[in-house]
């Protein structure tokens, strides 16, 4: 039969790729600037890849190919570099991904970028790190209150062991009593929470995220009050049970409902105040800044209800529980401990779903603030905090609503009084971005630098305050530090 006539030469797109033999499909470029009306060149197969008076036996990719065009690999593509990464090595890491193990081969990668980002980017992810593990150390880990809550459910008071029968702390809105709870042939220790009449715990107070500055619920039950609690009377109220049993013939006692919490709060912020005056005048210094500590987690806590679309309740001294921290953190081993001044855990426990409506006056103290019958109490320079506690009030506390300072300068205020950058810094420079960015790059190095030191030295565990200053460090920015010492200084 006569040979059909050749078909006309396909003139492929520049998008589409030639087909090859027993394989993935081969590019070439010609031209390397997009739209430039470059070539596309076919790609023979292995056994025909050679040119005339070229030894066969040569591989085609080490020879240059006509008009000093180079063959792409498998892996390449149109467009694409000659000579950059193929599929087949592995992506370079991030700094995040960086350790003191991580092959000389990933890190040499990275190092042609720069080194002083390299470092910077390494310095904050442990900062990040370091941060996320001391909260699992302060709040516990989330898979353990996952089990303790799914324990807990459909519980009652039978379930639990009363340890102490007055209450181990009054807030302004419940009781909280000491109870302990077998798990996994372990007698742990709760807080069973008893509303006060009137009073009542929402149920998005379980279902927030945890948070050191928040009170976690894992558990609730309805059931009758043993008979060996004590519900003593707050003033101007009633106790609602008797401190001994009931009589025969008296009405039982009454059935409340009940909620545990795996944090079991010693003190209110108010009986703080009210029983700290004495050390306030003894050691101002070491007071003034647990102040500035307690009221940053305050902010904390309610940056991250804001966060959750959830408002505090009755924001008062009376309602944010005090939680002694599992051991002393280092640097409080000593004369602070003795003194009374260890940091303790700061909790809000009154909440409320946020709605359209504006949060009512929570005491009368601030509706009293706000009608302009009281003046800000003096506050005596005693310490180097006293000056920047003055402004911050101030600052919170102005006549007009609309220049008082928000949530998040107080928060940034707190910590600048707290880890610097203090004064003196701008004393001899002018205050800029790139003195702050300097100042903040040196002092995160020195903050790993102490953690490192006081690791190999046995100081002892991090504790609350170090993981405030990490989320402090790990977060601020040089304009965030700029806006903050604008306010305070």
């Amino acid at each position: 039969d006569p040979l059909p006539p050749p078909l006309p030469k396909k003139h492929l797109q520049r998008a589409e790729s030639l087909p090859e033999q027993g394989g993935p499909s081969r590019h070439c470029w010609g031209d390397p600037t997009p739209g430039a009306g470059g070539t596309l060149y076919n790609i023979p197969a292995p056994h025909l890849r050679h040119e005339a008076g070229a030894p066969s036996s040569a591989p085609a990719q080490d020879r240059p190919s006509r008009g000093h065009k180079k063959p792409l690999t498998k892996s390449q593509s149109l467009g694409e570099p000659v000579g950059q990464s193929s599929p087949q090595k592995a992506p370079s890491p991030s700094p995040a991904e960086l350790t003191f193990g991580t092959a000389d081969g990933e890190l040499g990668q990275l190092l042609g970028s720069g080194v002083c980002g390299l470092v910077l980017g390494c310095q904050a992810a442990a900062l990040a790190r370091l941060s996320a593990r001391l909260q699992e150390e302060l709040v516990g880990p989330e898979h353990r209150q996952q089990l303790l809550a799914a324990e807990l459910a459909g519980t009652s008071w039978a379930a639990l062991s009363v340890l102490q029968r007055e209450p181990c702390c009054q807030s302004g809105d419940a009781w909280y009593f000491r109870v302990g709870f077998a798990f996994q042939q372990t007698q742990l220790v709760f807080a069973a929470k008893v509303p006060k009449a009137g009073c009542t715990t929402l149920g998005v107070q379980s279902s927030l995220g945890p948070h050191c500055s928040i009170q976690r619920l894992i558990g609730r039950f309805t059931d009758r009050l043993p008979g060996e609690l004590v519900l003593p009377g707050s003033p101007g109220e009633q106790s609602l049970s008797p401190c001994t049993e009931e009589p025969a013939g008296l009405a039982p006692r009454p059935v409340l409902q009940v909620f545990i919490s795996p944090e079991v709060p010693y003190q209110t912020l108010a009986g703080f105040v009210k029983g700290s005056q004495g050390l306030h005048r003894s050691s101002p210094g070491h007071y003034e800044r647990l102040a500035c500590l307690l009221l940053l987690q305050v902010c904390m806590g309610l940056e991250h209800l804001r966060g959750q679309n959830v408002g505090q309740g009755d924001l008062c001294p009376e309602n944010l529980l005090l939680v002694q921290c599992p051991c002393p953190p280092r640097g409080q081993q000593g004369k602070e401990v003795a003194l009374g001044l260890s940091l303790p855990r700061l909790l809000i426990s009154s909440f409320f779903k946020v709605k359209a409506k504006q949060r009512p006056c929570s005491t009368s103290r601030e509706q009293d603030w706000t009608e302009g019958s009281k003046r800000l109490p003096e506050i005596p320079s005693l310490s180097i905090y006293s000056t920047g506690l003055k402004r911050l009030a101030m600052l919170l506390l102005h006549r007009e609503p609309c220049k008082r300072v928000s949530l998040e300068q107080a928060r940034s205020i707190l910590q600048v009084l707290l880890w610097g950058p203090r004064q003196e810094l701008f004393a001899r420079s002018k205050k800029t971005l790139t003195l702050l960015r300097s100042w903040l790059e040196v002092k995160r190095a020195l903050l790993l630098l102490r953690f490192a030191e006081d690791s190999a030295g046995a100081v002892g565990s991090p504790g609350l305050e170090d993981w405030l200053c990490c989320q402090y460090f790990k977060e601020v920015t040089e304009h965030t530090l700029y806006q903050a010492t604008q306010d305070l200084y």
